[in-house]
């Protein structure tokens, strides 16, 4: 059973900074890459940053130069520093993992969503 539990969601105004954070737990063997996607209301979910166990990192264009995502692999943890928010920001914020457990092979999990409002 893997778990991965976000938080440092909420509201903010824009040009302003929030830091998610996502851990992972549960019978880990290994993690390939963690990153984080979002939804708008009425849109589908894309991706906003990635990390890969060898630390090589990709973003969406539209938060290059913005956020900045980052990893502690002792703790099985991801982090995502966003800053200059803008109102278009506004999402559900899900943190992913691709890793093996004891007992299958890579696969994906989902976090539970976190809401980032940013206000205009």
């Amino acid at each position: 059973q893997v778990q991965l539990v976000e938080s440092g969601g909420g509201l903010v105004q824009a040009g302003g900074s929030l830091r998610l954070s996502c851990a992972a737990s549960g019978s880990i063997f290994s993690i390939n890459a963690m990153g984080w996607y979002r939804q708008a209301p009425g849109k589908q979910r894309e991706l906003v940053a990635a990390i890969r166990s060898g630390g090589s990192t990709n973003y969406a264009d539209s938060v290059k130069g913005r956020f900045t995502i980052s990893r502690d692999n002792a703790k099985n943890t991801v982090y995502l520093q966003m800053n200059s928010l803008k109102p278009e920001d506004t999402a559900v914020y899900y943190c992913h993992a691709d890793l093996a457990t004891t007992v299958r092979g890579l696969y994906d999990y989902w976090g539970q969503g976190t809401q980032v409002t940013v206000s205009s």
